[in-house]
């Protein structure tokens, strides 16, 4: 396999069908719908070891992105994000407007929908087994980005690599094992798909 194939396939899948804008409204209303449901869904496993927790939301943001495009990736984050404002699927069980809006971790919250969108729009040029996974790298970055400079004014950290390490450097090894799993996780979709297609 060379590096071109790593980074970029030429062969559709079934799977590319759901980033299609050609998609039916109906398939795509489900899979924004699923894809906000597993972001909740991961807030629920936690681990707090100081201000941000450890959570397997961002395996759903990275996954919307790649399987949704960048549009329905977003709108799956946004739809997470509002319903948060009235139900507790906010990490921890929270919920409300001071969460999203005033709470330490809110710049990650934020933060979905742009890591999404850059996962959905990088991967539309590389969407390869490599190329997947530097798309998520990509979005891990705008994520971490927008987490740390908010949580540094939110928690009145004293110098920005107190925000940083506590904020970004200690969730590395954690999120690029998460980067590794749904790249593999698509590309092998994607590759199975098209042999399932072509048979």
């Amino acid at each position: 396999m060379d590096s071109v194939a790593l980074l970029h396939s030429n062969h559709r899948s079934t799977v590319d069908a759901l980033r299609s804008a050609e998609t039916g409204a109906a398939v795509q209303v489900l899979c924004i719908v699923g894809f906000a449901f597993l972001t909740a869904l991961g807030a629920q496993f936690q681990i707090y070891v100081w201000e941000v927790p450890f959570t397997l939301q961002t395996l759903a943001v990275y996954g919307s992105g790649l399987f949704l495009g960048w549009r329905n990736g977003l709108l799956a984050q946004v739809l997470y994000l509002l319903v948060g404002l009235f139900l507790p699927v906010y990490a921890g069980g929270q919920m409300g407007p001071a969460i999203l809006f005033y709470g330490v971790t809110a710049g990650y919250l934020f933060g979905f929908p742009l890591s999404a969108a850059v996962a959905g729009l990088v991967s539309r040029k590389w969407n390869g087994l490599l190329g997947s996974v530097l798309s998520l790298m990509a979005a891990s970055v705008t994520l971490f980005a927008c987490g740390v400079i908010w949580l540094h004014f939110a928690a009145e950290h004293t110098t920005w690599f107190e925000s940083i390490d506590k904020g970004w450097l200690r969730f590395i090894p954690v999120d690029f094992a998460k980067v590794l799993l749904v790249g593999l996780i698509y590309s092998g979709t994607r590759t199975f798909s098209r042999k399932k297609a072509d048979r």
